[in-house]
């Protein structure tokens, strides 16, 4: 376990580039001044930004990179830059051992796609898996996999990814034994598809794993805070996490819109003031910034596009604890045990 993170980040991805990410990068160094940062892109451009942020000297080196992937880039057409782009470049850098973790704001399928081929996937581990933390009514946020990565999974995926989660979950929320849930259309045991029936089948019987498996959990629970961990296939669970980010956009936006509607409510705005910024700070996604790509032999996290400094701050501090309290580690013990239980019934 490194004791100084040392974080590849991707300084041309997302929406504002280089200002943004080295903004992020002082916001973060300032609270824990043991990080260190590999910003790769175009140097003339992240020197500027740099010069912004005293606090940052010693703590930075740049890599240059002329090339950039685009946003719209398939990830068919970025990998072939791998060994030449600032996100390749990156992820090639925990590759080397050179950085701990990675950092892009950039193009999810290309980042996706090159993590997987620069660090493949961890022994036991078929596909990977993003994993994100979603706000909700409890005193912890909910983790949330897969949101993205893999558009159909098997039951044995889903007990990969229940697997990987619980592990994202007691480090990330500080849990010792994380509530476990597949999403479905009901709670009902004999509801839903084949793969999700077998799962829970296996996650039943996984007492030995640092979970609790609690069942089937449908949409409209998810933000009650009764669970630590949800577990779905990729095309399921990224509607799942658009449709909550466009409901959080409506209620804010509707919210705005009555209070502007006249005299009177604006007035109301003013007495309710306080309440509505606490519902702007916790729908604000910079605060739950940074989705882990779970299941790689490396650390790799992504960034929303649009994130500000504190989002990207965010993201990197999830990277860094990640590191320190080795997550690789955790989830390689764990299958391992589903493994030595599994074996047995095997050979029967």
């Amino acid at each position: 376990m490194a004791a100084t993170p040392r974080i590849a980040i991707d300084a041309m991805g997302g929406d504002t580039g280089p200002a943004v990410m080295l903004a992020g990068a002082a916001r973060a160094h300032e609270r824990r001044s043991d990080l260190c940062f590999l910003m790769f892109g175009d140097r003339a451009l992240i020197e500027p930004e740099l010069e912004k942020h005293p606090s940052l000297a010693g703590a930075v080196e740049i890599v240059h990179c002329d090339d950039v992937i685009a946003g719209t880039e398939k990830p068919s057409q970025a990998i072939r830059r791998a060994k030449t782009s600032s996100m390749g470049r990156a992820i090639a850098a925990v590759k080397s051992g050179e950085a701990n973790a990675a950092l892009s704001a950039g193009n999810t399928g290309a980042l996706m796609a090159m993590s997987k081929l620069a660090l493949r996937t961890m022994p036991g581990i078929d596909r990977p898996a993003l994993a994100a933390l979603l706000p909700t009514l409890g005193d912890n946020d909910v983790v949330m996999l897969d949101l993205g990565a893999n558009t159909e999974s098997d039951a044995q995926n889903l007990v990969q990814f229940a697997v990987m989660g619980a592990a994202y979950a007691r480090i990330a929320l500080d849990l010792e034994k994380p509530r476990v849930q597949l999403l479905n259309i009901g709670t009902e045991e004999l509801k839903g598809t084949d793969e999700l029936k077998d799962a829970a089948a296996i996650l039943r019987d996984a007492d030995y794993l640092g979970m609790r498996f609690d069942g089937f959990i449908e949409g409209d629970k998810l933000s009650r805070g009764d669970v630590d961990v949800v577990v779905t296939d990729g095309f399921s669970g990224n509607i799942a996490l658009k449709t909550a980010e466009g409901t959080a956009r409506f209620v804010t936006d509707l919210l705005r819109r009555a209070f502007t509607s006249s005299v009177r409510s604006k007035i109301g705005f003013l007495i309710s003031r306080p309440a509505t910024e606490l519902l702007k700070h916790h729908l604000d996604p910079n605060n739950h910034n940074g989705a882990v790509f779970l299941g790689l032999n490396g650390i790799v996290v992504k960034s929303h596009g649009s994130a500000n400094a504190k989002g990207i701050a965010n993201a990197i501090r999830v990277a860094a604890r990640l590191v320190r309290e080795d997550l690789s580690r955790k989830i390689a013990e764990d299958l391992e045990r589903v493994s030595a239980h599994r074996t047995p019934m095997a050979a029967k």
